[in-house]
Order: C-alpha cells, then sequence, then structure tokens
C-alpha cells in the first residue's frame, strides 16, 4: 500500500478519491455459528482482512488526498447503519467486520473536516458479484434463473450500480454534506436518478427489511 500510494504521488501528485473496498473474507465466515463455537483463527483473520487493511490503506492514502479541497473516502461494506445496528448479520465477526467500516468512515470523516474533505460509507444491495453468479450458476446475463433456487434474488443488483453511486458522489460538488453518513446504491439512486444496467433502481435494503426479512412471498414490485 506504501508502494502504490508513492507511486500515484509520483505520477499524479494528487488523489481525488479513495475507494477503499479490501475484504476477500467471505471464505472464513461459519453462518449462524455462536462465537464460542466460531473457530477464533478464522475470526479474527476476517476482521483483520475487514479492519486492518482500510485502516493501512487509509494511514498511507489520506496524506496525499488532504494535499486538495475536496477529496472523498467511500468506505465500502455490507449493510447500512440502520441495518445493522437492527439486525444480526448471521455471525460477530462478520457483524462486527461490516459494522465497524462504517464507524471507520465516521471517524475519518472527522479527522478530515478541517482539510475540506469527505468520508462516507456505502453499501451495495444484495450484489451480483462473481462469487454470488457463480453460487447460483449463473451469469449476469441469466442472473434471473437464480430465482428459481432463491426467489428473493429478484431483488439483486449488478456492481455497475454501486460504481455508479460513487461516480456520482465524486461529480457532486456539493457531497461534504453527506460527510459521515452511511449510505446505500438504492439510497442514492432515488438522489441521483442514477440507474443499474437493466434500467432499474433497486432498493434492497428497504426490500429485506419490508418482504424478506418479514417472510413474504419474493416480490420486488415496488422496489425496483
Amino acid at each position: 500500500m506504501q508502494a502504490l500510494v508513492k507511486r500515484i504521488a509520483s505520477e499524479q501528485n494528487h488523489l481525488d478519491v479513495l475507494v477503499n473496498d479490501v475484504w476477500g473474507a467471505d471464505f472464513l465466515a461459519e453462518w449462524n455459528v455462536p462465537v464460542w463455537k466460531h473457530s477464533l483463527v478464522r475470526g479474527l483473520r476476517m476482521l483483520r482482512l475487514a479492519i486492518d487493511t482500510h485502516i493501512i490503506t487509509s494511514h498511507f492514502a489520506l496524506p496525499i488526498l488532504i494535499k486538495n479541497k475536496g477529496g472523498l473516502v467511500v468506505e465500502m461494506t455490507d449493510g447500512t447503519a440502520e441495518y445493522n445496528n437492527a439486525n444480526y448479520r448471521l455471525s460477530l465477526f462478520y457483524d462486527l467486520a461490516k459494522t465497524a467500516v462504517i464507524r471507520m468512515a465516521w471517524t475519518q470523516a472527522q479527522e478530515l473536516l478541517p482539510y475540506h474533505c469527505t468520508a462516507v460509507a456505502l453499501t451495495p444491495g444484495w450484489i451480483r458479484s462473481e462469487m454470488m453468479l457463480d453460487n447460483y450458476d449463473v451469469t449476469e446475463a441469466n442472473w434471473r434463473d437464480a430465482t428459481v433456487k432463491q426467489p428473493h434474488f429478484v431483488i439483486t443488483e449488478s456492481p455497475h450500480y454501486v460504481g455508479r453511486a460513487v461516480a456520482a458522489l465524486a461529480a457532486d460538488p456539493k457531497v461534504a454534506h453527506w460527510n459521515g453518513q452511511s449510505l446505500s446504491s438504492g439510497q442514492l439512486a432515488k438522489i441521483y436518478g442514477f440507474t443499474d444496467l437493466d434500467g432499474s433502481k433497486p432498493d434492497a435494503w428497504r426490500y429485506l427489511r419490508e418482504v424478506q426479512d418479514l417472510g413474504k412471498p419474493a416480490d420486488a414490485t415496488g422496489y425496483r
């Protein structure tokens, strides 16, 4: 990370947007396993991959980002502050990992304020990552076929959707009014007007609260 930042400083001499999306720890989670039964080695490794990596990145990258006013830090996570605070994320370690990143964005927002830079936490909804597509044996072209196995897959979104959320934030001259907040792709789509690849605006976190978590039949009507 230190070497990368040195390269950025040498080639560009500035950093306008930092999207901190380091993770890669899904394989370590033991879902619906209480902390006293969960592998401590795997759980602590998950926290290191989720939290330490983000801190290390910011430690080295923020000194160059604060050189100019208007810099933006986007801490990528899973879940909004509202959703994570009200729901168990099926593993103490996963729950802590994703919630900690939201708090990390808030604390960086305070530290960046004197430099007129902004930090936010941003979450996609149920994202159709390569791993998720592989899990359901589908591709982006035929992802709807996965609803046969998992009907609630109907609310999923492509990675482009949250990417467009980042682009909208970066292009907003008044982005500072979001400083320290927990945001989602679906929430920002309503405000900035961008869509997913299919022209829809999935609002996954509202769908999860109002449909899936209540045990209702899968129906994305009014949610995308």
